[in-house]
């Protein structure tokens, strides 16, 4: 397994960006795959921005400075694309933001790639409802089990302000859950 830096000189060099964007891409897919389905929700639409966010990776690499992690910097540009999507999205709809989380969840019943139940369904509705911000972190910190310091790399805010949000949006979602 070759180290980051080495990864990122490789994918710096044009004899071997190619073949180094492909380990990049088979070490990461599923990963990113996976943070960006758990915000835009649909699997169609998840793969169209892994897809946007991967060339977005491979164009601006040689802007890499190395300042952070190059796992959180591809984490940062899969969840800026994402977010973009989803605001192209509701303004090509010409809905709000909210209506189109609600539209979202509720297609999630019959998208043939979601595999959670009834329960996981709630949750997600309890998720949708939280601000974009919370979102994010909820989801990083409870689905992907990241540990507040990499969230704070990837969100670029302290690790105290995003334990408060967790803590915020737990509370949230329970309160929601025990409506339903």
């Amino acid at each position: 397994m070759l180290t980051e830096e080495t990864l990122v000189q490789q994918l710096k060099e044009p004899d071997s960006r190619s073949k180094a964007f492909e380990l990049l891409v088979n070490t990461y897919k599923q990963r990113l795959y996976w943070h960006i389905r758990r915000i835009v929700l649909d699997h169609d639409d998840a793969d169209d921005v892994l897809q946007n966010a991967f060339i977005k990776v491979f164009k601006n690499i040689d802007g890499f400075k190395g300042d952070s992690k190059l796992y959180s910097w591809m984490y940062r540009i899969a969840t800026n694309e994402a977010l973009s999507f989803l605001r192209t999205k509701s303004k090509r709809l010409g809905l709000s933001d909210g209506a189109l989380q609600d539209r979202m969840v509720e297609s999630l019943q019959a998208d043939v790639y979601f595999e959670g139940d009834a329960i996981q369904l709630k949750l997600q509705k309890a998720i949708a409802t939280l601000p974009e911000k919370q979102k994010l972190i909820f989801n990083m910190k409870y689905f992907e089990e990241l540990k507040y310091e990499e969230i704070s790399e990837i969100l670029e805010t302290s690790v105290g302000g995003l334990k408060a949000s967790y803590h915020l949006a737990s509370k949230k979602i329970e309160a929601y859950l025990r409506q339903e």
